[in-house]
């Protein structure tokens, strides 16, 4: 299976695509810990039926030592005991901003307050930031219909 389109094959397309990865560079280095981030990515891209996020997320994940049983769960997040309060609260506004046509008035106040009992302002800005971007990623791979399952952790690096 090959995707419609390379994102990587026209000068607009590379551009974008530097952007993006650049923005993704700059997120990592924010003080959300790095499995928060993977868990958002992870579940954002889950519900956007993202396989090549999903893949490359879990992949990412487990390269830096996170525990596969906790990845596996992700999407069972409000049923699962692995998860930290903050966690939750990170995967609770990844939904609802991932979910945004769904609710009308998009993240409620009571998932933001919440998030806001674990994150700084910062941090804050760093999550609303990377569940933009994935989503963004999670579209443009869904469009062009980039396959899932020959990621390699490091492989955008």
């Amino acid at each position: 299976m090959q995707p419609r389109i390379n994102p990587f094959g026209s000068e607009l397309s590379t551009k974008v695509m530097k952007h993006f990865v650049a923005a993704s560079r700059v997120l990592a280095e924010s003080t959300v810990p790095l499995a928060t981030q993977e868990l958002v990515r992870l579940r954002a891209s889950q519900i956007n039926g993202c396989g090549f996020c999903v893949d490359m997320h879990f992949k990412e994940a487990v390269h830096a030592g996170e525990d596969p049983t906790r990845l596996n769960l992700v999407a069972a997040w409000r049923e699962a005991t692995v998860f930290t309060d903050a966690e939750r609260a990170a995967l609770e506004l990844a939904e609802q901003g991932t979910r945004t046509a769904d609710a009308a008035g998009g993240v409620t106040d009571e998932v933001w307050e919440n998030a806001a009992k674990h994150y700084d302002e910062e941090q804050l800005a760093a999550l609303v930031a990377g569940i933009a971007l994935i989503n963004a990623f999670n579209r443009l791979n869904v469009m062009i219909q980039n396959p899932a399952g020959d990621y390699r952790p490091g492989q955008f690096a």
